[in-house]
């Protein structure tokens, strides 16, 4: 399987919800709003036999360089087309993951030839709960599509990838391994978001169940060191994918 993480930069997130570029090289966090959390946005492309992949959709903004949003700009330089995705696997609704599942354009789902998978109570708490964390109309036309709507909290799709609803960073957030050819893959989403959470234990109170996502990382965390997982960290660029058969 070939892994192409699509970094999106650094942002800082305040209780507004509002995902605002930091440059470190020229911005200071001090000058941001009191509380603002730094956070790195990047989704990934799968490349398998059988599938273009994509997990989780980024924040969908348009590249500094013109009107195409960062995400396709970044398959483009890779190569591949939004026509080319196979699958969008979507980890739960959160605006910074599903910002790019839809074209503002037009209007219509960004990866026309995808087969969307979405845990479908998740669409409904999002639906419940709109404003700051959850924007449906980055989801909702997707919806009316090519969408398969995930219903029990653990299931196979095409025999080799595997997901399960945790209900730790969000309610109803799902988690996904992907296995072929001997080599299996661990998409943790925002329950293990970035390789330090991996090493270190901490329960954040940005989550649904800070507690249970910490205990779910550190039995992942070993589980990989014994299969020899490779885990790819959604909210890490300097450090997108890690092994931790390799580690010290």
């Amino acid at each position: 399987m070939k892994i192409i993480p699509l970094s999106e930069g650094s942002f800082t997130v305040d209780a507004t919800k509002k995902f605002i570029p930091f440059r470190s090289s020229e911005d200071e966090m001090s000058a941001r709003t009191h509380g603002s959390l730094l956070v790195e946005i990047q989704p990934f492309l799968i490349i398998t036999s059988k599938d273009i992949l994509l997990l989780d959709t980024g924040l969908g903004l348009n590249h500094h360089l013109g009107d195409q949003m960062q995400i396709v700009m970044h398959l483009a330089e890779n190569g591949i087309q939004t026509g080319d995705v196979t699958k969008v696997l979507m980890s739960h609704l959160h605006k910074d993951h599903t910002g790019g599942m839809v074209n503002p354009a037009t209007g219509k789902p960004t990866f026309e030839n995808a087969v969307y998978y979405i845990q479908e109570r998740e669409v409904q708490f999002a639906r419940e709960n709109a404003g700051a964390s959850y924007d449906t109309a980055k989801f909702e036309p997707v919806l009316a599509g090519n969408v398969v709507l995930l219903k029990t909290d653990t299931g196979t799709i095409d025999d080799y990838i595997r997901y399960e609803v945790t209900g730790a960073h969000s309610r109803y957030h799902q988690v996904f391994w992907i296995e072929e050819g001997g080599d299996l893959l661990f998409f943790g989403a925002d329950d293990a978001p970035q390789y330090q959470q991996m090493k270190h234990r901490f329960a954040a109170k940005y989550d649904y169940d800070g507690k249970k996502a910490m205990e779910l990382r550190t039995k992942w965390w070993e589980s990989g060191r014994q299969e020899g997982w490779q885990f790819l960290f959604y909210h890490d660029t300097r450090r997108p994918v890690a092994n931790p058969q390799n580690e010290q």
